[in-house]
């Protein structure tokens, strides 16, 4: 099978897995790192952790516990061994820093080979990476785990869709690495530009949740067969999930044991049943993950998958648990619009952001509105000083509507944030 060549160690037993497990746990106590502060809350040492079951025992992890620890307060590795550092966006205008060691980004480039190896790439592709370069993980995940197997890699970064359109017929580019909603537009270039001189087979579309139906519209707008690749920088980056060719379901990295748990009540999910995944690292040692909220709504798939994978897999995310939307593949809390609408003088703090989707994907827009103090003549300066604000908090533009004073909803309790259209 192709996927065997890609993978430069066995898998590991759970025995393996939960003696390595406890060995992290072990030297988190004695560096009396935050985590094992919470487990002695409860009473638990290392030693209860022996097996599957024995894994709701432990305190979850959320991206508040991280962002609690800003900027380095979670590492569990002496600082001299970082060689890398990477970030997601936060709630509060600080991003999620994630810290990785020599070991911890090699174990990263292994998994993403395995990831895209899954579906067939090899030392013959071409490689172009639409991805961003720089904290996100995206661009740098897939970059080494192309790497490693050989394929030409082109990092063009995401952007300046006309440039690569013509990178795509120069270099004979068959593989396409990207944000879905990015693929889209990539496709809507191609209508424009014509398809002659393009070679793509395969695209590794993640970053942000899609469905089916955009999953069909990519493959036929580009003649491709478009695979699911899951991950999340707080857990490592892409390459924590993966379709195969078969694309039934996503087969989960050995690196990472994945439950299921009720998202209210943190109870374990029914075998089978859809809720939120949480995971655990027995392996990544300078951010540890150990059971890691991701918020994202999914299910774990029972039985083999017919390209003989024998790892476990997950169903594609529906959703996600809590508030966060994301835009062309970039995290959206509403407390990061509200900081960037708050910033700008002339505007209230009422705003309202409106959701919906389109073709499977996610698209939001905002609507805010002026002071009656303001003065319209000054609308030109609010527009652009808002734009700038929005670019800088959550790192994409958002199309927004200034209206005029007092034409926002007000309530008598919770003000309506989100409107889901």
């Amino acid at each position: 099978m192709m996927t065997r060549l890609y993978r430069t160690e066995k898998l590991a037993s759970p025995e393996e897995k939960y003696e390595e497990l406890r060995s992290i746990l072990r030297h988190l106590e004695e560096i009396k790192h935050p985590y094992a502060g919470r487990m002695a809350e409860r009473g638990l040492r290392p030693e209860h952790i022996n097996g599957y079951e024995d894994l709701s025992l432990l305190p979850t992890t959320t991206k508040y516990d991280l962002l609690n620890c800003y900027p380095l307060g979670w590492l569990a590795r002496d600082k001299k061994d970082i060689v890398r550092i990477h970030a997601t966006s936060g709630t509060t205008g600080k991003p999620t820093l994630v810290a990785y060691t020599a070991e911890d980004v090699a174990m990263w480039a292994r998994n993403m080979a395995w990831c895209i190896g899954l579906s067939g790439v090899n030392e013959n592709d071409v490689v172009q990476i639409s991805f961003s370069y720089g904290l996100f993980t995206g661009g740098l995940g897939y970059h080494d785990g192309a790497d490693l197997l050989g394929a030409v890699v082109v990092p063009v970064s995401g952007g300046f869709t006309d440039r690569q359109i013509a990178l795509m017929k120069d270099l004979g580019t068959t593989v396409l690495a990207c944000a879905p909603s990015y693929a889209l537009r990539i496709a809507e270039g191609l209508d424009e530009k014509g398809r002659d001189g393009i070679a793509l087979r395969l695209g590794l579309f993640g970053a942000e949740a899609w469905s089916e139906e955009l999953r069909g519209f990519l493959e036929s707008r580009l003649g491709i067969k478009a695979i699911d690749i899951y991950g999340l920088s707080e857990a490592m980056g892409p390459g924590v999930s993966a379709e195969c060719l078969e694309q039934n379901g996503l087969h989960i990295s050995d690196d990472f044991i994945a439950q299921i748990v009720d998202p209210k009540t943190l109870a374990p999910a029914p075998d089978g049943d859809e809720g939120e995944l949480v995971l655990t690292s027995w392996r990544k040692s300078a951010f540890p993950v150990i059971r890691y909220r991701t918020r994202d709504l999914t299910s774990l798939m029972s039985g083999a998958c017919p390209c003989g994978e024998p790892t476990p897999r997950m169903a594609r995310v529906r959703g996600r648990s809590d508030d966060m939307l994301i835009f062309h593949g970039v995290n959206v809390f509403p407390s990061q619009v509200e900081s960037a609408v708050c910033g700008v003088p002339g505007l209230t703090p009422n705003y309202r952001i409106n959701a919906w989707k389109e073709r499977g994907l996610q698209n939001i827009s905002l609507e805010c509105e002026r002071s009656p103090e303001s003065s319209g003549d000054d609308l030109p300066r609010m527009e652009h000083e808002l734009s700038k604000a929005i670019k800088q908090s959550i790192g994409v533009t958002i199309p927004f509507e200034i209206l005029a004073p007092g034409i926002m909803p007000r309530g008598d309790n919770k003000a309506v944030r989100i409107r889901k259209k």
